[in-house]
C-alpha cells in the first residue's frame, strides 16, 4: 500500500509552488521559447495522465530536454523521474511536435508515445508529483490540461 505525502513533502509542494511563479514571472518578462519531452504511455486504450503540485493542468509525465539529449531520451528519463517506469530504448517513438504559447513562454513540445500490455506500477512522489492515473482520452479532456495534449488527442482520435 503506498503512503501518502509526508509533512516533507508539503514543504516541497509549496517550494514547488514558488518556484514555479517566479518562473512564471521570469517568462513573463521574458518570452522565452522552451523545448520538453513528453510520455503519452497508453494500456488499453487510456493514458497515464499526471498532476503537478504547482500547476492547476493536468499533464503527461515529463519535462524540458537536457544538452546532449534527444526527445526520445528526455521521454525516457522523465517517466522514471515522474512515476518510476522504465522503458526500454528504442521502445518510445515520436508520435507529435508542436509549439504554443503557454504560461508566457513558446513552449515547443515533442511527446512521444508507448502502448504496453500490462499496467506498470505508478509511483509518485508526492514532491513534484501529486497524483497519476490511467484515463480515457475522453475523460482527460474534462479535465483542465496542457494546450498540446488536448491537441495531440484530438490529432490522434483523428487518424
Amino acid at each position: 500500500m503506498e503512503k501518502g505525502p509526508s509533512a516533507l513533502d508539503y514543504g516541497f509542494q509549496a517550494a514547488y509552488v514558488v518556484a514555479h511563479r517566479m518562473l512564471r514571472a521570469y517568462w513573463f518578462m521574458r518570452r522565452p521559447s522552451t523545448h520538453g519531452s513528453l510520455v503519452a504511455l497508453w494500456n488499453e486504450g487510456e493514458i497515464l495522465l499526471v498532476k503537478n503540485s504547482y500547476r492547476h493542468h493536468f499533464t503527461l509525465p515529463g519535462g524540458y530536454i537536457q544538452p546532449g539529449e534527444t526527445p526520445l531520451d528526455a521521454a525516457r528519463r522523465e517517466l522514471v523521474e515522474e512515476v518510476g517506469v522504465a522503458v526500454p530504448e528504442g521502445a518510445l517513438h515520436q508520435a507529435y511536435t508542436a509549439t504554443h504559447d503557454f504560461e508566457f513562454r513558446r513552449d515547443r513540445v515533442t511527446i512521444s508515445e508507448i502502448e504496453l500490455d500490462h499496467r506498470p506500477k505508478i509511483q509518485v512522489d508526492h514532491r513534484e508529483v501529486v497524483w497519476a492515473g490511467f484515463l480515457s482520452p475522453a475523460q482527460v479532456l474534462e479535465r483542465p490540461v496542457v494546450p498540446h495534449l488536448v491537441e495531440y488527442l484530438r490529432l490522434r482520435a483523428d487518424s
